[in-house]
Formats: C-alpha cells, sequence, structure tokens
C-alpha cells in the first residue's frame, strides 16, 4: 500500500486521509521526512553564493515540509488517541526528532549564513516588514537554541536535548497511565446522590468500556474534579480528590516525581550551556515577559491578596459547613454557599447547556456575530475517530477560510484537558491558502440516547479553545513560520481568554441557553444572578492557578548542578515560600501530574494565563467602552491582534488596537485583588 503521508493529501482543504493511515506509516515517512530536511538545508549550506534573502532564509522556511506535514499529524493524533502503538512511536521517535532539529539549529555554517543575512543592512531594508522579521526571529531563536556556541557545547546540548526528549514523552505516557488507571469505581448507585441522569450515565457507560461493574468516575486533568461540587456522599468526594492529586505519586512503573527530578536537572544543565543562570531566565528570554524577575514581580503582587481572599472564603464555608473545609469538600460548600447568596445553583444550569446548542448557538453564533464567519457540516470529511466532527469555515461572502474539528468526548487513549492544534497552516509562500484547525475537550460521554449537557465550565473552556481555533483559522500571513497560533507562548492565551467574554454576553447567552426539554430560555433572573456570582470564589480560583504557576517558576530556578531530592518535599517548600501552601486550596496542577511544565511546552511559561489575562482583561473592557459584539469592532480585533498571526511584534500591535498600553486595574478588579 502506497503511503498516504508521503504526498499532500488530496481532500478538501488539505485534510490527512486518516482512514488509510497505518501506525508504520508514520514511521517511514519520519524517515524520510528527516531525510529529506536534511538534503535541503546541506544544499543551503553548500551554496557557494553569497547569502541572501531568498538562498538562505526563504530556502530554509521552505525546508521540511515532508515532515513538518507528519508531525502535526502524528502529534495530534498522539494526544487524541494515544493508542500503544502510538505511545510507541512516539517514544521511539521524539528523541530522533529532536537530534534532527539539533543538526539543524545547531548547524554553523546555516547560522553563519542567517547572520549574514541579518547583519547586511542595505539588504533587509530591501525587505517588506514581515520579511524582515522573519530574519530576526530566525537569528533570534537559533541563537536561544545554541547556535553559535562552540563545538563541545553544541555536542553538550544535543545530548541534553535528546535525553529530555524521551523523558518529557516518558511523563506524559506516565500521566496519561496514571489518569486512566485512577478511576474510581463506586458500586453503590445510592453513592452518586447529587450527579445528574446524565453524569450517572457516563459514569455507567465509563464502567461498561472498562467491563467492571458499578459506576466508574474517570478523572480529570487537574487538581480538582467538576463532580466534587456535587457529589453529597463525603466519602466519595474524598476518595475523587485523593484519586485526583496523588495521580503519578503512587510508587511503581508510573510514578512521575524521578522523571520530574531527572527532568528539571537536565534543563538546569542546559540552561548553563546556553549562558544562563537557571531554565527560567532562557526560556523567557524569548518571551513578552522578558524575564523570570519580571514573572515573579507580577505573581508576587497578586498572590498574597489571593491566599487572603481564599481564607475569607475558606471561614464562610466553614460556617456553612459547621466544620473544617478539606479540599474534597471546597466545591462542595462552595455550590451551596453560592446557592445561598445569589440563588444560583451552577449544577441545575446543565439543562440549557446542551452541546449541540452551545456550539451552533453560542460559539459559532459569537463568531459569526463578530466576524461574519459561517460553518457548514462536512459529514463526507473524516478526522481520527468517530467521533470527531468536520465543519467548514466561510467568510461572510462565502469564500472558504478552512476548516474546524471538533473531538468532544474524553476517553483513555485521550490525554487530560483541552486544547487545540493545528493540522494545516494558513501561508502564501506554500501555496496553503487554507487552515485546518482542531478542537479537543474531554466531555464525559453520556449512554446511548442521553443528551450532552455541558458544566458552566466547560461551557468556558468550550468557547475558550474555540478562541485558539479563530486564531488558527484567521490569521492571514506570507511565512508558515508566522502561521496562526505561533506567537510567543505568553501571548498565545490572550486570544482565547478574550473569546470566552461571550459566554455570558446578553445577545449570545440568549441564543444557545434554552433548555433542551422545554424549549424555556434560561430566566433572566437567573441570568442576573449568575453573572453576579461570576466573582465569587476567586481568592479559591487564583490562589489554585498561582499555586501552579509559582511551583512551574520553582522548579525552573534550579541552578546548574542543583538537583532536587525529594519531589513532594520541594513542592510543599515552594508553595510555602509564597504563602500558598493552603491544604483545603491544593494547586490547580501538582508536580506529578502538570503536563503543562513537563511535558507540553509551558515548562516556566505556566504563568502566560494570567500574564495574558492582563491583555484579556484590558480588551474586555474596551469592547464594553465600544459597543460589544459588533462587526466593526470584530474587525479592528482580527486586523490588529487575531489576524496577524505572529508576524508582527504582538505587544506592538496591542497598543495600535487599544491605543495604550494594557492596564492591569481590569485583571485586578475582575480578581477581586484591587
Amino acid at each position: 500500500m502506497t503511503n498516504p503521508l508521503l504526498t499532500p493529501s488530496t481532500l478538501p482543504f488539505g485534510l490527512p486521509t486518516y482512514a488509510a493511515i497505518r501506525d508504520e506509516h508514520y514511521i517511514e515517512a519520519f524517515d524520510a521526512g528527516m531525510a529529506e530536511q536534511r538534503a535541503e538545508v546541506a544544499e543551503i549550506t553548500a551554496n557557494p553564493e553569497p547569502p541572501t534573502f531568498d538562498n538562505t532564509v526563504v530556502a530554509l522556511e521552505r525546508s521540511g515540509q515532508l515532515l513538518a506535514r507528519v508531525s502535526r499529524i502524528f502529534f495530534g493524533i498522539a494526544a487524541a488517541h494515544g493508542t500503544p502503538g502510538i505511545q510507541q512511536i512516539e517514544s521511539d521517535y521524539s528523541p530522533r526528532l529532536s537530534a534532527h532539529a539539533d543538526a539543524i539549529q545547531l548547524d554553523p555554517a546555516l547560522f553563519a549564513r542567517i547572520r549574514a543575512v541579518h547583519d547586511d543592512a542595505e539588504a533587509m531594508a530591501t525587505l517588506d516588514a514581515e520579511s524582515r522579521r522573519l530574519v530576526e526571529r530566525y537569528l533570534t531563536e537559533l541563537t536561544a537554541a545554541g547556535a553559535g556556541l562552540a563545538e563541545e557545547a553544541t555536542a553538550t546540548l544535543r545530548d541534553l536535548n535528546e535525553q529530555l526528549a524521551t523523558l518529557t514523552t516518558r511523563f506524559q505516557n506516565d500521566v496519561l497511565a496514571e489518569t486512566a488507571d485512577g478511576a474510581v469505581v463506586v458500586d453503590d448507585p445510592a453513592d452518586l446522590d447529587g450527579l445528574t441522569p446524565g453524569e450517572v450515565s457516563a459514569a455507567a457507560a465509563a464502567a461498561a468500556d472498562r467491563g467492571v461493574d458499578g459506576h466508574v468516575l474517570t478523572l480529570r486533568n487537574t487538581s480538582g474534579h467538576p463532580y466534587l461540587a456535587s457529589l453529597t456522599s463525603r466519602a466519595v468526594r474524598q476518595r475523587l480528590q485523593e484519586a485526583q492529586v496523588t495521580r503519578g505519586s503512587h510508587g511503581g512503573e508510573h510514578d512521575t516525581r524521578s522523571t520530574v527530578i531527572d527532568i528539571t536537572a537536565l534543563r538546569a544543565r542546559r540552561a548553563a550551556v546556553l549562558g544562563y543562570p537557571n531554565h527560567a531566565a532562557a526560556t523567557l528570554a524569548d518571551s513578552t515577559a522578558g524575564s523570570p524577575e519580571a514573572v515573579r514581580d507580577l505573581l508576587a503582587r497578586l498572590a498574597p491578596a489571593a491566599a487572603r481572599n481564599a481564607r475569607a472564603e475558606q471561614a464562610e464555608l466553614e460556617e456553612t459547613a459547621g466544620q473544617p473545609v478539606a479540599a474534597y469538600d471546597w466545591a462542595f460548600h462552595s455550590a451551596q454557599v453560592r446557592r445561598e447568596k445569589y440563588a444560583v445553583d451552577v449544577a441545575a444550569l446543565r439543562p440549557w447547556f446542551e452541546a449541540e446548542r452551545v456550539l451552533r448557538d453560542g460559539v459559532f453564533y459569537a463568531a459569526g456575530r463578530l466576524f461574519g464567519l459561517t460553518f457548514h457540516d462536512r459529514p463526507d470529511l473524516h478526522g481520527w475517530h468517530p467521533d470527531v466532527r468536520t465543519f467548514e469555515v466561510r467568510e461572510e461572502d462565502g469564500t472558504p477560510i478552512g476548516l474546524f474539528l471538533l473531538d468532544l468526548y474524553s476517553r483513555d487513549t485521550k490525554k487530560g484537558g483541552a486544547w487545540m492544534n493545528s493540522l494545516v497552516l494558513q501561508n502564501t509562500l506554500l501555496d496553503e491558502p487554507y487552515a485546518v484547525v482542531t478542537n479537543n475537550l474531554n466531555v464525559p460521554r453520556p449512554a446511548d440516547g442521553e443528551p450532552t449537557l455541558l458544566t458552566l465550565d466547560e461551557v468556558n473552556t468550550f468557547f475558550h479553545e474555540f478562541g485558539h481555533a479563530l486564531h488558527g483559522l484567521l490569521a492571514r500571513v506570507t511565512y508558515p513560520h508566522f502561521a496562526g497560533t505561533r506567537v510567543f507562548r505568553d501571548f498565545v492565551e490572550y486570544p482565547s481568554q478574550v473569546n470566552e467574554m461571550w459566554m455570558l454576553w446578553p445577545e449570545v447567552l440568549a441564543n444557545y441557553a434554552v433548555h433542551h426539554e422545554t424549549g424555556e430560555p434560561l430566566p433572566q433572573d437567573v441570568v442576573d444572578r449568575l453573572i453576579q456570582s461570576r466573582s465569587y470564589g476567586e481568592g479559591f480560583a487564583t490562589t489554585e492557578y498561582l499555586g501552579a504557576a509559582l511551583l512551574d517558576q520553582a522548579w525552573h530556578a534550579l541552578a546548574p548542578g542543583e538537583r532536587v531530592a525529594d519531589a513532594d518535599a520541594f513542592e510543599a517548600k515552594a508553595l510555602t515560600a509564597v504563602g500558598l501552601d493552603n491544604p483545603a486550596v491544593p494547586p490547580r496542577y501538582r508536580t506529578s501530574y502538570f503536563s503543562h511544565a513537563f511535558s507540553y511546552g509551558y515548562d516556566a511559561q505556566y504563568y502566560a494565563y494570567i500574564w495574558s489575562e492582563v491583555l484579556d482583561a484590558d480588551t474586555v473592557a474596551w469592547f464594553g467602552e465600544n459597543g460589544g459584539l459588533t462587526r466593526a469592532n470584530g474587525d479592528r480585533y482580527r486586523q490588529f491582534i487575531i489576524g496577524i498571526g505572529g508576524s508582527v511584534d504582538p505587544l506592538a500591535s496591542y497598543r495600535e488596537f487599544r491605543g495604550a498600553d494594557p492596564d492591569i486595574a481590569h485583571l485586578l478588579q475582575r480578581r477581586g485583588l484591587a
């Protein structure tokens, strides 16, 4: 059989031919792709002509098309449907791909040619702005990777990078295994009191899938779990919470703590080779924040007030409960207080949040109002799993711009959380006019015939991830280097967080929040109380987030040669040092399952969410000041923010959009920290 990965897909928009791809095809395609790019780069460096933008930078940008295409397809699959065969390929090829990238990034002849192009001021002046930025970014990124160092140092870097690729893949696979294996089995249906019929049916379906009796509560990627707000059985809540927070720390083959210690020690050594005092400094040198000190200044400004707010919330909860509140009690009693104080029962809202209506009449509707986009089912185009749905996205005038693929439900082969991927990158250099993007969520699948009813948090996640999808769909660039969400890590969360605002925007909420059985809209008095209650619990939410962000910074502030002996003790000490050691408010991710920091590329950059939220809160204020959900506002936001990809300096473009620097006051007010 011909390997379908070796040539571009002939399907509409370049969608991969998933039905024809076999595991062994990835192996052949990875090998061929690496060989092809090595030959292309060798041709660049052997060119006897003086280095120019076209024969060096553009040639490098054109190189590796096969490898890039295969990598996007494979790693999308590895996250969304990581079967044992896929996991084995990932384990085998992650270090090989790392070595391949190093062979290019650390090639002294290639680096010398790019530096020569950069240093030719006269030639640079003739380039358009995006082309000049491409040269500058290549020089910056290759320098950050270690290009230009002595041969001994680059050899050390190659070895460290290869080891890190192996370890981060191991961490990811171990967390996936722990999340699947740690699911809580409930024998007595009475112990599920408080869950909705849909949640109970999802637990029954999960048990049937695993071939066990009773009901199974599958785990989520965070320290908390949505069911903790509803389960009336304190014993079951405790079991579920403990299963969540002990993943990766049981001992045995999937214990991740020693892997974390190895990863952070190697990252610190790598930073030293690059000339930095620690991994955080090396990583943040090329970011909008610029340094760990800037990050720590922001987080330290927020942490004391957040911790005080959380303690005040805890005292209120304990008064309501009449007993000390543990981590597994917090969400349950918080829901009670919200019901009493605001007459809002968040769990009872689920009948108004049926997934299909949220998608079409909420998520898609807001994008249509703001950008004029329309979304059309393409049942003829299939994804990597039967759950995946495909939609063609068009401009208001009917011009197609790409595809959106949605994978809604959780399964044991899917990593936790929610995310966006790009399968095809819009760019004009390679004549790829369309973008193909994906959203993955982890909503429990109800039993056949039952509606999929979302929690308020899941609705928020839907809007958030679709903000990333819009970023990938709407960016229009010349070079693939800048396509879609290829921006600084501490900027990429900004557009997705902005998109969350439409969840409760009056005309959007009214369009999708309809009872799935009666057709009745969500009553206005409930809407008003829901909006009033949104600020409740910010002490907990901010504290758990900051705990993870500061934990990430602590692990990556280790000096070269400094090796942690006990991961649990290190975590406890780091949280105590910043006053976030409240046992009732565990960090959003503990070390042993902190995939953002140890396998997803957010190492030393988990702060990005709140750093981006400064821009987000300021932008929400701008929309409020300028009429809200209008095409004019959407066009301006598209022009300066999500339509430019990484082709322009993001903060400079933000200032053009806003007419000023972002004002942190809006974030402080939102988080109750003013």
